[in-house]
């Protein structure tokens, strides 16, 4: 017998109701009838399998509780995490678990008040949020009153006082139904009109945010036969009432994620009330009423599960995205306490969002994901590697909160030993990405803080003198954001500054064939850039790029310019090759080693390093300024080019000083 002292057999049976009375298959209704065989008789899964199939056995084992006995806390916890799994391989076990669970909380008074409470916010935090994903409405919105009723015993007597003299009113929303069918039937459009009444809670909620009125407590429901017939009725409401188009949502055009299709408006009445409508097919009243216990069978016609679809999970809609979301995180969790409270939080994202990668895969993620989540949803490899993204074309800071139908296209370090920094658990939104995260920190504790080694200046020509070419562990850039950094390098770096003077060039003066020549720092200039002379008031000849702000400024103050120009194959003074120095600029993003790797490539193209700049990064971005010397001047745009390779570098390009 039950605690009620009804007999035991009377719940079994009414779980069954209430999944036939949702259109469940046969073997649904079989395992529905024997669920709590093996948790509460003698009847062993062998035996099971032999009477019933390994079907049966396999839903009726999905739901049935560990003991107290073997997990002790952590029973309910891992009959949960056991449950979800099998889920995974057949949405059904769910069914019945919600089933099961509703018809528990209908007999909720037989319990202890303690009872009632515990198994009150289980339903509300764990079994609700489920019914809701596995879009089986029915069966939510009554766990909902249930729930409501055990947790908020006053409010919800207020409610059921206020909906009960509702009730013994005339309804407006029934005389309104009887006008929607007409102006229906005129257009020659098949159509049932009904008023749906909200249930308790939703009146409640409702009431929260304003006063409650007469048509408050309902939505009028139309259903047709044919999606055309949806729009076509949306189009009669909308001629012949007052559309609120405030209040239009097309859920048909683009479902919820749990199967939900709809067209959601509301008409204004003369009074000035306002109606709620909803316009929807006989199928997807079926799909909204029982979600996955409405598509059938999820198995093929010859009994095997059907077959993955063109992303990699099965072809039938029961098993959505967040399923197999929170089937990954849940397998590299095995801390209970830890998948208790991140499945929790999971749980309570009431949506998601859909976003593409660059490489054409479809994610599906929880509202607030940011592209860290994105980047962990791929692969825990690419979560740990990612050094940067960009959001629809535009380069974004990896804490970027992601939109429905954004494109992500995610930048990874040829590092395999990179890792994330424990700044990013701040936007980590997913338990994937956030448990992830905290399991490599925990792998990878912070090394002591070290005083940031200087980088020696390069001699114009020999490569291989700088010292951070082959230095293993040479602090990368400062970190910002997502970005990786030791501590130390919080502020602008200048690095390897030697304080020589500007090389001597091979610049021929018209007119002043023996003035000494020096080329600008503002620009730098080197062949074969067009270049634009001024003499100073030592008598030097200052060159600059034709382009450069400063020239520009000082030819509109009247300054005459004196004709320069590159002179070939020309020598220095001493009959020595001239270096020939220019500062570029190299934007990229935050990643370890980046500094090393970049210096390793000017040093690789022959040129050296005068001076080193590191800016404070923004937003995982940095921008690095080096002053190099160029052993021919024709090196520059092989200098240039290899820079660009450097992963996380996506441009280089030349300084441009302001002037003023």
């Amino acid at each position: 017998t039950r605690k009620s002292g009804e007999p035991y057999i009377t719940h079994p049976l009414a779980v069954t109701m209430i999944l036939a009375e949702l259109g469940a298959e046969t073997t649904t209704l079989v395992a529905a009838l024997l669920h709590d065989t093996v948790e509460d008789t003698d009847v062993t899964s062998d035996q099971l399998v032999k009477e019933f199939g390994p079907e049966v056995a396999y839903l009726v084992n999905g739901v049935t509780k560990l003991e107290k006995v073997d997990y002790g806390a952590a029973a309910e916890p891992e009959t949960f995490r056991k449950m979800l799994v099998a889920t995974g391989n057949d949405v059904r076990v769910m069914a019945i678990k919600l089933a099961d669970r509703l018809h528990n909380m209908r007999t909720i008074r037989h319990m202890k008040p303690a009872s009632q409470v515990r198994i009150a916010k289980i339903t509300r935090d764990f079994l609700i949020p489920l019914a809701e994903r596995l879009g089986v409405q029915a069966i939510k919105a009554e766990l909902e009153d249930l729930v409501f009723a055990v947790l908020h015993p006053a409010d919800h007597t207020c409610i059921r006082e206020l909906i009960a003299t509702h009730e013994s009113r005339p309804d407006p929303l029934a005389g309104l139904a009887q006008r929607v069918h007409s102006v229906l039937r005129e257009a020659r459009i098949n159509a049932e009109v009904s008023v749906r009444a909200r249930h308790s809670l939703s009146v409640h909620r409702v009431r929260l945010r304003a006063e409650v009125g007469a048509f408050d407590f309902g939505r009028l429901l139309v259903v047709v036969d044919e999606v055309a017939d949806c729009y076509a009725v949306l189009g009669e409401l909308h001629t012949c009432f007052t559309p609120v188009i405030s209040e239009f949502q097309d859920f048909i055009a683009a479902p919820k994620f749990n199967l939900y299709q709809s067209l959601h408006t509301a008409i204004t009445v003369p009074d000035g009330d306002i109606a709620q409508v909803l316009v929807r097919t006989r199928r997807m009243h079926q799909v909204a009423e029982a979600g996955v216990i409405a598509l059938a069978d999820p198995h093929g016609p010859d009994g095997e599960p059907a077959g993955p679809g063109a992303d990699g999970e099965r072809a039938d809609p029961t098993r959505p995205g967040w399923l197999t979301r929170l089937l990954d995180w849940q397998s590299v969790t095995p801390d209970t306490d830890v998948f208790w409270s991140a499945l929790r939080a999971e749980l309570s994202e009431d949506r998601e969002v859909t976003v593409f990668t660059s490489g054409g895969r479809t994610l599906a993620l929880a509202d607030g994901a940011s592209c860290v989540d994105a980047a962990y949803a791929v692969s825990e490899d690419t979560g740990h590697r990612c050094i940067g993204a960009r959001v629809n074309g535009r380069l974004a800071a990896l804490s970027t909160v992601l939109r429905d139908g954004d494109t992500v296209q995610l930048f990874t370090a040829e590092d395999a030993g990179s890792g994330p920094s424990a700044r990013w658990l701040d936007f980590a939104h997913t338990p994937l990405a956030r448990i992830a995260v905290q399991r490599w920190l925990d792998a990878h504790p912070p090394a002591p803080e070290q005083p940031a080694p200087v980088l020696a200046a390069g001699r114009p020509g020999r490569p291989g003198t700088v010292p951070t070419a082959d230095a293993p562990g040479l602090p990368a850039a400062p970190a910002a954001g997502g970005g990786i950094g030791p501590p130390g390098l919080g502020g602008p770096a200048v690095v390897g500054q030697n304080g020589s003077g500007p090389a001597a060039a091979p610049v021929a003066v018209a007119g002043h064939p023996h003035a000494p020549v020096r080329l600008a720092r503002c620009c730098t200039p080197v062949p074969p850039d067009a270049v634009t002379g001024f003499l100073t008031r030592r008598g030097t000849v200052a060159v600059h790029r034709d382009e450069c702000a400063a020239a520009r400024r000082m030819s509109e103050s009247g300054r005459s310019p004196v004709a320069v120009q590159w002179q070939p194959a020309a020598q220095d003074a001493t009959g020595s090759g001239s270096g020939y120095r220019v500062t570029v600029h190299a934007e990229a993003l935050c990643r370890r080693r980046l500094l090393a790797d970049v210096t390793e490539a000017i040093a690789g193209a022959g040129a050296g390093i005068v001076s080193a700049h590191v800016e404070p990064p923004k937003e995982l971005r940095v921008r690095h300024t080096y002053t190099v010397e160029l052993p021919d001047a024709g090196s520059l745009p092989s200098l240039m080019r290899a820079m660009r390779k450097v992963a996380g570098v996506y441009d280089v390009y030349r300084a441009r000083r302001p002037v003023g």
